[in-house]
């Protein structure tokens, strides 16, 4: 099982790759992890309420919490799971470090797609991506891409989202 990052400005375009993703490794079943990087606050206070913080979530549309449950169920027999995080930091080191901890090992980058930011404090993934020293999925995000897969037999999904904070 792969585990993959996908950096994500929640808009639903950026889970078109999905399927191309899933064509790239098939058979083999994937972790995925839709990333928004963010600078680390230097409030102190900000600090200690960070792991507790959930604002962030409010930047997530309801268009994208369609397409998440959408690809979620769509590729349930390749996909064991597919996570929403934030990553705080402001290094390259702190990114290899939530890489490291989350045994991601591969990115995707959307050749095709301009990641926006979400808010005053995010980070350009680009910058650290290219730093990480991990291996690189060049992907298109085109939506008009249809690919046509196996059929394996359909599993449940559960409904719920798995959403998680990471400091780095």
């Amino acid at each position: 099982m792969k585990t993959i990052l996908i950096p994500t400005d929640f808009k639903p375009e950026s889970l078109n790759c999905i399927a191309e993703l899933v064509k790239k490794v098939y058979p083999e079943k994937l972790n995925i992890i839709m990333v928004h990087l963010l600078k680390i606050t230097d409030s102190e206070q900000e600090l200690l309420m960070l792991a507790r913080r959930s604002t962030e979530y409010n930047y997530i549309s309801p268009g994208f919490y369609k397409a998440y449950v959408q690809a979620k169920n769509n590729y349930a027999d390749r996909i064991n799971k597919i996570s929403i995080e934030f990553f705080f930091g402001s290094t390259v080191a702190a990114f290899r470090n939530f890489l490291d901890a989350h045994q991601v090992d591969s990115i995707v980058l959307l050749d095709d797609y301009q990641y926006e930011s979400i808010s005053k404090d995010s980070v350009d993934p680009l910058a650290f991506i290219n730093r990480s020293k991990t291996h690189v999925i060049h992907l298109n995000c085109n939506p008009a891409i249809q690919y046509t897969l196996p059929k394996l037999k359909p599993s449940a999904v559960p409904a719920d989202l798995e959403l998680s904070n990471s400091i780095g």
